[in-house]
């Protein structure tokens, strides 16, 4: 069997090559790509397998963005460090997933898992699978409507510092300082932002990975970090949410 690797981490790439062989020494892995970019090329020229394990995330973009810009007919067991809730849009329909620290055992499995499928039924699943998550990405906002005085703007995700929910409105805090009420609440603003992106640290503030700092320990199992125009109790990671937060941090 011929096995493409689609991964931007290294040691896991040379991890997951060690395992396949423990698995089965017959497989052979023809190469590996460490970006959306060069696994583009890569098919484009002709390249072919049996199989791919992909990364959904990659340093250039999600691995989904592979499927929009070259036909790839050769069965996807994906490899993520998203959490179970990230991928329930797609996890029905792919040929199979695996949450990293990939195992050897969880490795095993899904090579049988796709021992049993013939061709045309992972052709069938692997295209259902890129529609749910096309569907599924599509949900995530990208921009946001303000207003400020007669001036109506647009502040795009990357443009957000973060969320805050204070005597009872909820402002949009951007990367420049500028505060904006919007009309959402955590709750709602929650499911909207993209997972990658944001994580709410605890009832007043949903922050954007690239404003944080640094976290550090802070008394009675929480933590603190340190983010541009947020300070005080609520730079506080609550004590339930540290260690989704510590697994968000270290994707």
């Amino acid at each position: 069997m011929n096995v493409i690797i689609i991964e931007d981490e290294s040691l896991s790439a040379e991890l997951l090559q060690r395992m396949l062989k423990k698995i089965d020494s017959s497989i052979r892995v023809l190469t590996v790509l460490d970006s959306v970019k060069k696994s583009v090329e890569a098919f484009k020229n002709g390249l072919d397998a049996d199989l791919i394990f992909l990364d959904i995330h990659l340093a250039d973009g999600l691995g989904f963005e592979l499927f929009s810009e070259v036909i790839i007919d050769i069965p996807v067991i994906f490899t993520t460090a998203y959490s179970e809730y990230a991928i329930k849009a797609f996890e029905v329909n792919s040929v199979d997933y695996l949450l990293k620290p990939v195992g050897l055992e969880e490795l095993g499995r899904a090579i049988e898992k796709y021992s049993k499928y013939n061709r045309k039924e992972a052709d069938r699943m692997l295209e259902n699978m890129t529609n749910a998550f096309l569907q599924f990405k599509k949900q995530y906002k990208s921009r946001f409507m303000v207003k400020q005085g007669s001036v109506i703007d647009t502040i795009r995700a990357e443009e957000i510092n973060h969320f805050i929910t204070q005597e009872g409105l909820t402002f949009l805090v951007a990367t420049n300082g500028k505060r904006y009420a919007v009309d959402y609440t955590l709750d709602q603003l929650e499911p909207l932002m993209s997972p990658e992106d944001f994580f709410r640290i605890n009832r007043q503030v949903i922050i954007a990975i690239r404003s944080i700092g640094k976290a550090s320990a802070y008394f009675n199992s929480r933590l603190v970090i340190t983010a541009p125009y947020l300070e005080g109790d609520v730079a506080i990671v609550s004590r339930d949410r540290v260690n989704d937060f510590k697994l968000w941090l270290d994707r």
